[in-house]
């Protein structure tokens, strides 16, 4: 009889301890990634679409509504939940649905194939400063699963593939980076992806 009670009690417990398990969802990031896809209309890998799945790794608390993406805005969706208050980037393909909605990072013609990571191609024309001292740049790092990015202030000038000094005010240290195109540097050390 003793153990017959103990038993239900424990089966009591353990029915009251599975719901409060099942509370603590994450966000399906499979859902995130079809409604980034809906979103700029175009598949990963697609020109336009997302480069890479989101990091499976994540731990997004579950939105209570569906999460809103904005963009693309500088080659990247922006996917919010305004309940919770936790948003991610997804960074995307260059292509023509992409550049249809705003400027694509690495995107000058120009300046031929780049990912806004990679090194420009720079022809044997003679070179001219495209970032002047004082000019607004945005700072780069990042791969092809992610990338982070931080307008700062160039401390000299440059031309393409130069490596400058930039800082986010006048009384910050100096952060050096690789002039990409015009208004746009990367942190070196983030080459080939």
């Amino acid at each position: 009889m003793l153990r017959l009670s103990f038993l239900l009690s424990a089966i009591a417990a353990i029915a009251t301890v599975q719901p409060a398990l099942a509370q603590q969802t994450f966000e399906n990031l499979d859902r995130i990634d079809s409604l980034v896809a809906m979103t700029v209309g175009a598949n990963m890998g697609e020109p336009g679409g997302p480069a890479a799945p989101v990091d499976r790794r994540l731990r997004l608390a579950s939105c209570p509504s569906t999460p809103t993406v904005e963009g693309p805005v500088f080659g990247a969706a922006m996917v919010k939940c305004e309940a919770l208050g936790w948003r991610i980037r997804v960074p995307l393909v260059k292509g023509v649905a992409a550049a249809s909605y705003g400027p694509v990072p690495g995107s000058n013609p120009r300046a031929g194939p780049s990912n806004g990571f990679t090194r420009a191609a720079v022809a044997a024309a003679p070179r001219e400063d495209v970032v002047r001292k004082g000019d607004p740049v945005q700072l780069m790092a990042g791969n092809a699963r992610f990338s982070v990015s931080r307008m700062m202030i160039a401390d000299e000038g440059g031309a393409i593939g130069d490596t400058i000094r930039v800082r986010e005010d006048r009384k910050s240290p100096p952060v050096f980076a690789q002039i990409v195109e015009m208004g746009m540097v990367r942190i070196p050390g983030f080459n080939d992806f």
